[in-house]
């Protein structure tokens, strides 16, 4: 098994506050402020900001009706959520994790079937999988959209398969064609992992509506964040709209009347009330992150660097800007050092976990992951960038490989 490094990124968990947002400098030289220029990951506290008015508004009508569980905003999230999405259902649930388990529970997926998903992922992903009783299959991922390989599946499936995962990693959706193709021959479901992919397309259709069901994560650093955990499940069968409901609600859709074993899963109507906010203006936030990137290809493109591709089907929305460094590690500290936030997302795969050892795995099982994971650094990425941040960034990357080369 390969080692496993620690490394001193930006955690999620943090607040993320006036200390840390970004500093506008555009007055000064590149070269000369980088002791005391900050430019952050994410920057949550200006994207609220700018939608305070309405925010305050939204949830003080919640205060007002006092309608804090399963209240009128939830329904009304959900109408949208899944119109937006182009699909006939969705059902608000209180984390994106929840979202993907009750998925697989409506479809009855369980004890002796296996679900098939990517070896680059998110633990939550893998661990929704277990959680229901099924087991996890991975196969490697495809270095472009550095989402599943297509070509992987067909030696992946056994008479125990049921289901195919594939995660919509960064905001880059999955080749859902080739993937949707090989399910068919094997009468497999497949589902979406759309937790970082609010709004990205596949061939002009939204993630959200290229699979039997989606799930979505409104954790607060995603492109459509609430105030705290939420998520969604998006389907276009109303069989399965109404198993997740009662799934969600301990297993009852009418009061005291309960027909399914279910779990506290619901969707507080105040995170309802501040997503519907958000949903109004997440086609223009990523816009902006397009923006962003367009900004990074043209200011990196001369550097020591691997960009994010683009696949030809696909309108990404870039939860993440991950760039590959042969000296990551350097990499990051260097950009530390300048008061540029970085993460890695992620350092260490699904099957080098130590949650995951049962699995089976081993170091070189799956090589274009762990490549992945040794060369992978996201830089900052938010709707209220500017081009003055990324240039500074963009120096500081040039500065940092001419150290490198030195040392």
């Amino acid at each position: 098994m390969s080692e496993v490094r620690e490394y001193k990124v930006w955690d999620p968990t943090e607040p993320v506050n006036g200390n840390t947002s970004v500093i506008d400098l555009r007055d000064r030289p590149h070269e000369s402020d980088h002791d005391t220029r900050s430019v952050a990951f994410v920057d949550l506290a200006a994207h609220n900001r700018s939608l305070r008015e309405e925010i305050l508004e939204a949830m003080g009508g919640v205060m007002e009706r006092g309608d804090f569980v399963l209240g009128a905003d939830v329904r009304r999230l959900e109408d949208e959520f899944a119109s937006y999405c182009g699909e006939a259902h969705a059902i608000g649930v209180d984390s994106g994790f929840s979202a993907l388990e009750l998925i697989l529970r409506a479809f009855e997926v369980g004890p002796g079937d296996e679900v098939i998903t990517s070896a680059n992922t998110f633990h939550a992903t893998v661990r929704a999988i277990e959680a229901c009783g099924a087991r996890p299959v991975l196969v490697d991922i495809d270095p472009v959209s550095r989402n599943l390989e297509p070509g992987l599946l067909e030696p992946a499936i056994t008479r125990a398969t049921r289901a195919i995962l594939p995660v919509h990693l960064y905001g880059h959706p999955a080749d859902m064609t080739a993937i949707s193709e090989v399910a068919r021959a094997h009468g497999l479901l497949v589902f979406e992992d759309a937790c970082q992919a609010h709004g990205s397309r596949h061939q002009g259709v939204r993630a959200g509506a290229l699979a039997d069901a989606a799930a979505f994560s409104f954790y607060p650093t995603k492109n459509l964040g609430a105030f705290g955990d939420a998520g969604m499940v998006v389907t276009g069968r109303a069989d399965v709209d109404a198993r997740v409901r009662s799934l969600r609600n301990l297993g009852s859709i009418v009061k005291n009347q309960h027909d399914d074993r279910g779990f506290n899963r619901r969707l507080d109507t105040l995170q309802a009330a501040i997503l519907r906010v958000k949903l109004r203006h997440l086609d223009e936030s990523n816009e902006a992150r397009r923006r962003v990137a367009g900004w990074y290809r043209e200011a990196l493109g001369d550097l020591d660097l691997t960009l994010p591709q683009v696949a030809d089907w696909a309108e990404p929305v870039y939860h993440l800007y991950v760039v590959e460094s042969e000296a990551r590690d350097d990499l990051a500290r260097d950009l530390e050092e300048s008061g540029i936030q970085t993460g890695i997302h992620y350092p260490v795969p699904i099957h080098l976990q130590p949650a995951f050892r049962s699995l089976g795995h081993a170091d070189g099982d799956f090589p274009v992951s762990e490549a992945l994971a040794r060369r992978i650094l996201s830089l900052p990425m938010h709707p209220d960038l500017t081009p003055d941040d990324v240039g500074y960034v963009a120096e500081s990357i040039r500065r940092s490989q001419r150290m490198v080369g030195c040392r």
